[in-house]
Parts: C-alpha cells; sequence; structure tokens
C-alpha cells in the first residue's frame, strides 16, 4: 500500500492515491477494492500515518476490519510508521496521526479479555471482530516503529 513507484517485487499488486500504481485508490475509503481472503501479505511502510485521524476510533476499526477481510488466514501485515515520540511523527504536515506502542493491541481479542476491567483498556470487541497477534513491535532507533502482524482467529 502507498507503493508509489516502489514495488519490489513484479507479482506485487501496488495501491496507491498517486499514479503509477496498479490499482488507484485512496486509503480512507472502505471497503478496499479487493476480495475476501485475496492476500498473504500486505505490506505498507510510511503509509498509515497519512490517514484516518487521531482519536478516530470507528475509521481505525473500520481500516483493520478491512485489512483482517482481504488478508488470508494466517496472513501478515508488516508496516511501519514514525515513532510517536520522534519528531516526524506530527512534524510532517501530511501526517494525520500517531501510533503508539500500545496501538495493536485493541486488534488482539486475547488483550481484551486479560485487560478489560483490570487496566484503563477501553472494550471495543462490539466493533472489532477480528483478530491479529503482534508477532514484532519495536523502535529500533527513535524515529521508526516496525511492527509485524498476523491474522489469527480469536482464541
Amino acid at each position: 500500500m502507498g507503493c508509489g513507484e516502489r514495488k519490489i517485487r513484479l507479482d506485487e499488486v501496488g495501491l496507491d492515491i498517486i499514479p503509477p500504481c496498479d490499482v488507484l485508490w485512496d486509503l480512507n475509503n472502505h471497503p478496499l477494492p479487493f476480495e475476501d481472503e485475496e492476500f498473504d501479505e500486505i505490506h505498507a511502510h510510511h503509509v498509515l500515518e497519512h490517514i484516518g485521524r487521531q482519536g478516530d476510533w470507528r475509521f481505525f476499526f473500520e481500516e483493520w476490519t478491512e485489512y483482517h477481510r482481504i488478508l488470508k488466514p494466517g496472513g501478515i501485515f508488516k508496516g511501519s510508521v514514525p515513532y510517536f515520540k520522534s519528531v516526524w511523527a506530527l512534524g510532517d504536515p501530511g501526517h494525520v496521526r500517531v501510533f503508539p506502542d500500545t496501538y495493536f493491541i485493541f486488534l488482539n481479542q486475547a488483550e481484551y479479555k486479560g485487560q478489560v476491567g483490570r487496566t484503563g483498556m477501553a472494550d471495543y470487541r462490539s466493533v472489532w471482530k477480528g483478530n491479529f497477534n503482534i508477532h514484532y513491535a519495536k523502535c529500533s532507533d527513535g524515529h521508526i516503529f516496525e511492527f509485524t502482524l498476523i491474522k489469527t482467529e480469536a482464541k
């Protein structure tokens, strides 16, 4: 997603709001123009901070419901965004939201079971039915937060 002219492999499907790419699409619009369980992987590097807006939980869960829908079971979502403490997180005029370290726990159903009622974690299970396990989430350089999520069944 947001590939611009940077497709790495010829067998990738590139999606961007600006040509050239395979699919011209604004990621603020849902549903995404793909079939259910169409992809093994989604890559979004320096894309997600440009869509939606901070605090819009409806968009957040609608967005991740779409990613969950188009990934095959066991599919992988790899992404990177500016680290929320970096000067670049909101220092770029095109960035409309930041991703704190805790953002992705809201996509994991086990986190709700373990935290709701015990911590300050809000309960969004009425709108979020999917499940992603957090395989990797780390900021290693103080500026870029990288993550890998795996689509799984909720337990």
